[in-house]
C-alpha cells in the first residue's frame, strides 16, 4: 500500500516535477521554493566567471601565447554546448536531487543501473569536493596578492603571505562556507541571487574598465593570431601538445552547469526550469568568459615581464600583475588593482559556497542510497533548518586534508584542479553513455526532448568529456620533476581503484542504486 504523503504536499497542489519525483519512488523532503533566477543564480555561481579563467589563465598563456588561449575559449564552449543539452534533455526527465547518479541509475536499466549509479556517484563526489579545494586554493591566491599589494609591492618590502599562512586562509575559507551552507537554504539562495549580480556587475567593470584604463594595449592581431612557445619556461617544444594545455583553462571553467540539477528536488517546476539554468548558465558563461579573457590579454604589457619573480606580485599571478600594470601606469598607484582583485576574490568566495552546498546534495542524495560507509549518519537532514548539515561538514573536512600538501608541495592546484575536473566532469559522462545506448522506447522524456537527435549529441559530448578528462593527466611540465610532478593521475588511479575494489568484493551484493523512499501501487522493484 502507498505511504501517507507528506503534509506540506496533501496541503499544496503538486507541481509536475513533484509529481514526477513521486512516480520515480521518492517523496518530497527538501522545501521545493527555489525559482527559476534563484536556481540560475546558483549554477551561474558554481561555474563562475573569474574563477575558472583566472587562476590558470598564466600558465594557459605561456604554453602558447595569445592566439591559442583565446580561440580555444571558444573551441571549448562550442563542444560544451553538446555537453549541455544532452544533460538538460535528461535532467527535464529525472528532477531528483541526486541528479547524475540517479540519471546514471535509471538510464541503465536494471542490469547495469547499481554499477553505473556507483561509478557516477563516486566521481562526481571526488569531483565536487575536490572543487571545493580549487575555490579556497584560487581565493587564498588571490587574497596572497591583495595583501601584498596592500602592503607595498613585492619590490617595496609588501608582506608575501609563507605557506603556512597560505593554507591557514585555505582551511579559513572552506570553513567559512561549511558554517554557512549549515543556515537555511533561503540564506544560500539570497548570497547566490547577490553573487550573479557581483558576478554580471564585477565582470562588466573589469571588462570595460581595463581597457580603458591601460596606457597602450596591445593589437588586435597580437591577441588573436600571436603564438609564440614558452618553451624556456614550461620545457614543452612540440606545439600541438602546447596548444591542447593551452585549452586546460577552458576546460576547467566550462563546467559546473550541472548545479541546477543538484537542486531540482528543491526548485519548482524543475523539469522546465532545470534544463533553462543548465543552457543558460552555459550561454552567459560562454559570452561572458571569451569577454574577460580578451581583456586580460589586449591590457598585457610585457609577455616576458608577467612571469618574473622580481616584478610587483613576485610572478606568482599573473592576472594580479596585468591589473597592477594597468592601473599604477596611469595612476601611480595600486588602489584599482586592489579593488577589482577583491571583486576576483570574491567570486572565488561565491563560486566556493555554492560547489559546496552542490557537494552536500550528492553526499547526502549516496547516502541516502547506502552508497558511503557510515551513511546513516550523513543522510540526517537538520529538523528545522532542513539542509544536511553533516553532509556538508563531512565535505569541508575531506577538503581541508585535500589542502594539506600545500605546505610541502608546489604543484598542489594543479592536482586539486585535475582531480576535480576529471572527477567532475567524468560524472557527466556516465548518464549521457547510458542515454546514448539505451532503447529509445524506456525513455520516459520530460518537457525538453531532443528526439532523433538525442544520439549523435550524446555521442559528441561523450567523446569530448574522454577527450577533456585524458589531457588533464598529462604532465603540465618538462621535464617530469618531483617538483612538477601532476601526481593526480596517481592520486585518482589510488581512489578509484579502492572504490572499485569495495564494489567487486562488496558493494556489490548490497548497493542497488537509488533507494525508493514511497511505496507506489504500481511502482516496479
Amino acid at each position: 500500500m502507498g505511504q501517507i504523503q507528506p503534509e506540506s504536499t496533501m496541503l499544496r497542489g503538486m507541481d509536475s516535477a513533484e509529481k514526477r519525483l513521486n512516480e520515480l519512488g521518492y517523496k518530497q523532503e527538501l522545501r521545493r521554493e527555489m525559482t527559476l533566477f534563484k536556481t540560475l543564480a546558483i549554477s551561474f555561481s558554481t561555474m563562475t566567471l573569474f574563477t575558472g579563467i583566472t587562476p590558470l589563465y598564466g600558465s594557459s598563456l605561456q604554453y602558447a601565447g595569445p592566439a591559442s588561449l583565446v580561440w580555444g575559449w571558444v573551441v571549448v564552449s562550442f563542444f560544451t554546448w553538446f555537453v549541455g543539452i544532452a544533460m538538460a534533455e535528461i535532467c527535464s526527465s529525472f528532477p531528483t536531487t541526486g541528479s547524475l547518479y540517479f540519471w546514471a541509475a535509471h538510464l541503465a536499466g536494471p542490469k547495469w543501473g547499481p554499477f553505473s549509479s556507483w561509478c557516477c556517484a563516486w566521481l562526481e563526489t571526488i569531483g565536487l569536493i575536490a572543487g571545493i579545494g580549487t575555490q579556497a586554493y584560487a581565493g587564498s591566491q588571490t587574497l596572497q596578492s591583495i595583501i601584498l599589494l596592500c602592503t607595498g609591492t613585492n619590490k617595496d618590502g609588501g608582506y608575501f603571505a609563507p605557506k603556512w599562512l597560505f593554507l591557514c586562509m585555505y582551511v579559513g575559507l572552506t570553513l567559512i562556507w561549511a558554517v554557512l551552507n549549515t543556515f537555511a537554504l533561503e540564506v544560500i539562495a539570497l548570497i547566490d541571487i547577490i553573487s550573479i549580480w557581483w558576478q554580471v556587475i564585477g565582470g562588466l567593470v573589469i571588462v570595460i574598465m581595463l581597457p580603458l584604463v591601460s596606457l597602450t594595449t596591445k593589437s588586435a592581431s597580437y591577441v588573436f593570431t600571436n603564438f609564440e612557445m614558452g618553451t624556456e619556461s614550461t620545457g614543452i617544444s612540440s606545439k600541438p601538445y602546447a596548444v591542447i594545455l593551452s585549452f586546460l583553462v577552458s576546460q576547467y571553467s566550462l563546467y559546473g552547469y550541472d548545479a541546477a540539477a543538484h537542486l531540482t528536488e528543491e526548485t519548482k517546476g524543475a523539469d522546465k526550469n532545470g534544463p533553462t539554468a543548465i543552457l543558460s548558465s552555459i550561454g552567459i558563461i560562454s559570452v561572458f568568459g571569451w569577454a574577460y579573457i580578451l581583456a586580460l590579454t589586449f591590457c598585457i604589457q610585457d609577455f616576458s615581464y608577467l612571469y618574473d619573480p622580481t616584478n610587483e606580485t613576485a610572478g606568482a599571478f599573473v592576472p594580479a600583475q596585468i591589473l597592477y600594470d594597468a592601473f599604477h601606469g596611469r595612476y601611480h598607484n595600486a588602489a584599482g588593482a586592489i579593488i577589482l582583485l577583491f571583486v576576483i576574490w570574491g567570486s572565488f568566495f561565491f563560486g566556493g559556497l555554492s560547489i559546496t552546498t552542490s557537494a552536500a546534495r550528492v553526499v547526502y542524495a549516496l547516502s541516502r542510497d547506502k552508497g558511503i560507509p557510515f551513511s546513516t549518519i550523513w543522510r540526517q537532514v537538520h529538523p528545522k533548518r532542513k539542509v544536511p548539515s553533516n553532509a556538508v561538514w563531512l565535505c569541508a573536512a575531506i577538503c581541508i586534508i585535500l589542502g594539506l600538501p600545500i605546505l610541502k608541495v608546489n604543484v598542489v592546484f594543479t592536482a586539486i584542479t585535475s582531480i576535480c575536473t576529471i572527477g567532475w566532469v567524468g560524472g557527466y559522462a556516465v548518464p549521457i553513455f547510458a542515454r546514448m545506448v539505451m532503447d529509445e522506447k524506456s525513455f520516459k522524456p520530460g518537457p525538453f526532448y531532443l528526439g532523433r537527435a538525442s544520439r549523435p549529441v550524446c555521442l559528441i559530448a561523450f567523446l569530448w568529456i574522454c577527450y577533456t578528462c585524458s589531457v588533464f593527466l598529462l604532465p603540465t611540465y618538462y621535464p617530469v620533476k618531483w617538483d612538477t610532478f601532476n601526481y593526480a593521475p596517481v592520486a585518482l588511479g589510488v581512489g578509484l581503484g579502492l572504490i572499485m575494489l569495495w564494489w567487486v568484493l562488496d558493494a556489490r551484493k548490497w548497493f542497488k542504486g537509488p533507494v525508493r523512499n514511497i511505496d507506489l501501487p504500481n511502482a516496479h522493484k
